[in-house]
């Protein structure tokens, strides 16, 4: 079994949604629990990430 690397979390964590780390603080219960989702997803991708996006999906800029 891997060792799960603590930079690689920490860098996951801090590369997250912005919305998504200021939302664990938000008032409202509804936003906590989607940013409370959110973030181990990207932890999970940084640490074991899934297969290239399929390119005949269309990708929108930022």
């Amino acid at each position: 079994m891997e060792r799960i690397d603590p930079q690689k979390i920490a860098t996951a964590l801090l590369t997250s949604a912005g919305w998504a780390r200021v939302g664990l603080t938000a008032p409202s219960k509804h936003l906590r629990e989607q940013a409370a989702k959110e973030l181990p997803l990207a932890v999970c991708e940084t640490i074991s990430p899934s297969l290239p996006p399929d390119p005949r999906q269309s990708s929108l800029p930022f």
